[in-house]
């Protein structure tokens, strides 16, 4: 694995992001909700931006996870996503998260995971159909997001001793632009994530592993899309294609959307990417027919 992916995401991504080539929904208008508590953890409350479309409802639920390195960013960075995703008939969750290196991994999953369940919790409220929801994310997001996607409580990441007895974190469509998708490739020696994973391979393997969304892959993963930019400099484009054929070879539905001749940070502002994205979510959380 090229040594640049221990320079992942460096900069924060951005919120505006315009889609116009997806049909308009059938009004468009939706209501925003910012800054609701969705968990209470001892470092302070962590929040979420709630968009849900004009409607009765239900619609599918989509968590949107931002980037940054898992070290920096907000939840009003892929605002502008969010804001399509209601657009178009989804209830999207923004959501912040712990940062590392204060925080390190697991915590980011765990907050992840507790958002999933916040939704299910307040389904009525939100209007979410909690059969069917998925994920949004780029960068660290799309690696958090294809983390959800991927691993089950017995993978020891929900954050909480009795998670069988509370609702389900599993999600049952995902899209994931520019993900780092396989972390145990790096070398022994580098400590480039050690920031993120506590020190280098050598001193805890076990952490690489586990946030490693590959090492999870299994048959009964939900549907993901990929996009990334063909000239991403950041996070190799291997690491997603390397993903997306282990899931086909699992049985699993997948697709990559390369992205012609865009970096790591021109990618997440594609409108085309975007928009095949937002429209495979669709595909797979939307009832047809309504």
């Amino acid at each position: 694995m090229p040594l640049r992916l221990l320079g992942l995401l460096a900069a924060p991504l951005l919120a505006a992001v315009s889609c116009q080539s997806l049909p308009p929904a059938a009004a468009g208008q939706f209501t925003a909700s910012y800054g609701e508590t969705y968990v209470q953890r001892d470092s302070g409350p962590l929040k979420a931006d709630v968009y849900i479309p004009a409607g009765e409802g239900p619609f599918p639920g989509v968590l949107v996870v931002h980037g940054g390195a898992w070290r920096m960013g907000s939840r009003g960075q892929l605002s502008g996503v969010a804001q399509r995703l209601a657009q178009q008939g989804f209830t999207a969750v923004a959501i912040s998260y712990r940062l590392a290196p204060e925080h390190k991994f697991p915590a980011q999953i765990e907050d992840c995971k507790e958002a999933v369940r916040w939704m299910r919790r307040n389904a009525e409220r939100l209007r979410i159909d909690p059969d069917h929801m998925g994920g949004f994310g780029y960068s660290a997001g799309a690696h958090l997001v294809s983390l959800l996607a991927t691993t089950t409580p017995d993978d020891g990441l929900e954050g909480v001793a009795d998670a069988d007895a509370l609702p389900s974190t599993r999600l049952q469509c995902v899209a994931c632009g520019g993900a780092p998708c396989d972390l145990r490739p790096i070398p022994d020696h580098v400590d480039g994530l050690a920031f993120f994973l506590g020190g280098p391979p050598a001193a805890c393997r076990d952490k690489y592993r586990q946030a490693s969304p590959a090492a999870f892959v299994s048959s009964d993963d939900p549907p993901m899309f990929f996009f990334h930019g063909e000239q991403d400099q950041l996070v190799p484009l291997a690491s997603p294609a390397l993903m997306h054929r282990a899931l086909r070879q699992a049985g699993v539905e997948s697709e990559l959307y390369i992205v012609p001749k865009l970096g790591h940070m021109a990618a997440s502002f594609d409108r085309g990417a975007i928009d095949r994205a937002i429209v495979f979510l669709a595909n797979h959380l939307q009832k047809q027919g309504e």
